[in-house]
């Protein structure tokens, strides 16, 4: 069937519903400037659950002995299709997404109040929208006000994002096979952007092949904003300006990744502008590159979230010592926290329909247990700002290597393969 998984998504929410009613909108359109409106992007909560693309969206879901997903949306209209494209409609988002029922989005407000009367809980994300909060408010009291007819509005509040971060944390495999895409259309288009590099370039130009390439084999849209950094900028984690120049005997850092169907990819790759790391270059890149490799070999079952990070830390403290960018002992830099001075970030996040994707951390005080279907990135680095106790060789240098990977069984799955060694780098821009 065309409209799974959602509908087993939805299916699994109602039965923690209880008798309870649930209510998720969709994002809603951005104007940019007077009449002209960012590229919508649906929300990821409602689009976890529905898939369903356009605008002007709800989701209801009602528990009990008599489930319901019904959806709320814009009506055909021939004349705004003309303008804007097409629209499902009520009965088209039955017949194509699943739904038990359909109907017009400006009946909403109509009909909430029936179907929040008499259920025990509503399950709502309250204080993200506040024009919604006050929506809802509004059909709470329009219940409370039929009391003396026997209406009963629900008693109790539940977090509606809270219960969908523990569905989203675990992937299924619709949604794996949406990210390993979007990761290989990724990963193409970093290795076109080192056969493009060349000394003399712009970032912007280093970054429209990157888009070229995403556009170029099916992805929808980058999936957070592109940081190309070359030399110092890329000491500064979120550069996104992209509009200075690559000069020769520098560095780029290129963090960019595709959407497809939703879902993001995640990758940061580091290399020479001019094709060649210089002896500084490559040591500080093999000390980022093995703290890499330490972290994924801790993403496993039965590991914190944190311990990945721990294991790349002992690298590159470790590699700072080298490099005399610090003095003392790997403990007691640690401790000290003198090494946040080059490495200021934590070694990975969870990743999914948003770069940054939801799932908590930590479970009380305990950081998350990895399991499989989890997804997250793996990103240590080193962030050498010029200063007058730092190797002059080494001033400027900022590197981050990084990359998606899976939680499986007996380990993890590396499933993002633009090209990462000293080798191979230099192995595609000679070729270039």
């Amino acid at each position: 069937m065309k409209h799974e998984p959602y509908s087993s998504r939805r299916a699994r929410l109602i039965k923690a519903l209880g008798d309870g009613v649930a209510i998720l909108p969709t994002a809603p359109e951005r104007v940019r400037n007077r009449d002209a409106h960012y590229p919508y992007r649906y929300d990821s909560y409602f689009w976890y659950l529905t898939g369903f693309p356009e605008p002007e969206a709800v989701l209801v879901l009602i528990g009990g002995n008599e489930p319901q997903s019904i959806l709320f949306c814009r009506e055909k209209n021939e004349e705004r299709e003309i303008w804007d494209g097409f629209r499902h409609g009520p009965a088209g988002a039955c017949s194509s997404f699943g739904f038990d029922a359909a109907h017009p989005v400006d009946e909403l407000e109509e009909r909430l109040p029936d179907l929040l009367a008499d259920r025990s809980s509503l399950w709502y994300s309250l204080g993200h929208d506040a024009e919604w909060d006050a929506r809802i408010t509004a059909a709470l009291n329009a219940v409370r006000a039929q009391s003396r007819a026997g209406k009963r509005a629900p008693h109790r509040l539940h977090d509606l994002r809270a219960q969908l971060d523990g569905m989203r944390l675990i992937k299924d495999a619709h949604e794996i096979n949406a990210m390993k895409r979007a990761a290989a259309i990724s990963s193409a288009g970093h290795a076109r952007a080192m056969h493009a590099c060349a000394p003399g370039m712009a970032e912007y130009e280093l970054e429209a092949e990157l888009t070229h390439e995403f556009r170029r084999r099916g992805s929808e849209a980058h999936a957070y904003t592109p940081i190309v950094a070359g030399g110092l900028n890329a000491c500064v984690l979120h550069y996104v300006a992209n509009d200075k120049l690559l000069n020769d005997n520098t560095l780029v850092l290129v963090d960019a990744g595709c959407e497809v169907e939703g879902y993001a990819s995640d990758i940061t790759r580091t290399f020479p502008v001019n094709g060649r790391f210089s002896p500084a270059q490559r040591d500080t890149y093999q000390i980022v590159l093995a703290a890499q490799q330490a972290a994924a070999n801790a993403v496993k079952p039965g590991n914190h979230f944190m311990d990945p990070h721990d294991a790349a830390l002992k690298v590159l403290v470790q590699g700072m010592l080298d490099l005399k960018l610090l003095d003392g002992s790997v403990d007691g830099m640690i401790e000290s926290g003198a090494y946040r001075r080059f490495y200021m970030h934590r070694t990975g996040h969870w990743l999914g329909l948003d770069v940054h994707d939801a799932g908590e951390y930590k479970q009380g005080e305990t950081w998350t247990c990895l399991s499989p279907g989890m997804a997250l990135t793996v990103e240590p680095g080193l962030y050498i700002r010029p200063a007058e106790d730092v190797p002059e060789a080494l001033a400027g240098i900022g590197i981050r290597i990084e990359d998606d990977v899976l939680v499986t069984a007996d380990g993890c799955e590396v499933y993002t393969s633009a090209p990462r060694t000293v080798a191979e780098i230099e192995d595609v821009m000679r070729h270039a």
